[in-house]
């Protein structure tokens, strides 16, 4: 049976038994050690670690690791299930938003090193249109196209950030670009469900914190997991 990798962090696995009953290793490759939680069907990679007192901030993600364990596990396309702030008042937490390009301007890390090869970075469009479906199937309510935009971090953004981002962006987080560009690199096929778990720093009258943050990213986790089920029937 073909499976589908699927990278997130942890608080959709700890909404799904699915993933919770499989089988945990770290697997090491050419590029370090990635932690993958697998079975029969899906091949998971816990994008932060499964560790609170060691939580893997996303600056120090190895994402050439994560893509290259999903690539030797055999897996067929990848799905990132990413938490986002929403760059646009009209763009609400508990919305999904299935990305159709993105910017990042952070150094991006590369499976390359001394050779030259200059990818032109997307999104697998195949991939994508079968999230969307998926959503629709869920009665989620979805937007099918935006414009990602990846900080760095892990700092979150100033109110200044924020409103020359919202010119060109729709929502913005701090581990998908590398995701989709470690991907690319390695021929397999990846597209983003992002949650809308905050709004951007600003853009409500309310401040912003990490409180805020963690909280909506706990209360969209079911709505993720109802998507990926979905995805993977």
């Amino acid at each position: 049976m073909e499976r589908v990798g699927v990278i997130s962090g942890a608080f959709v696995m700890e909404k799904s038994d699915l993933i919770r009953q499989g089988g945990k290793r770290r697997i090491r490759n050419q590029y370090g050690d990635a932690l993958v939680v697998e079975n029969d069907r899906i091949v998971f990679i816990l994008r932060h670690g499964d560790d609170p007192d060691d939580y893997i901030l996303p600056h120090r993600i190895n994402h050439q690791a994560n893509l290259q364990a999903l690539q030797d596990l055999g897996v067929t396309e990848v799905i990132g299930i990413n938490s986002t702030g929403s760059l646009k008042t009209n763009l609400r937490p508990g919305m999904i938003v299935i990305p159709d390009d993105f910017i990042t301007l952070a150094a991006t890390p590369s499976i390359y090193h001394n050779k030259a090869v200059h990818i032109t970075p997307s999104l697998n469009e195949a991939v994508r249109q079968k999230l969307i479906t998926a959503a629709h199937d869920c009665n989620l309510d979805v937007v099918e196209t935006g414009t990602y935009w990846q900080v760095a971090g892990p700092r979150l953004e100033t109110r200044a950030e924020i409103r020359m981002m919202s010119h060109f962006a729709d929502i913005v987080g701090m581990t998908m670009a590398h995701e989709a560009v470690a991907a690319l690199e390695l021929g397999l096929p990846y597209a983003s469900a992002c949650s809308i778990d905050n709004f951007g720093n600003g853009l409500v009258e309310k401040p912003l914190g990490m409180e805020e943050i963690i909280a909506g990213t706990r209360k969209n986790a079911d709505m993720m997991m109802r998507l990926l089920k979905q995805y993977i029937q």
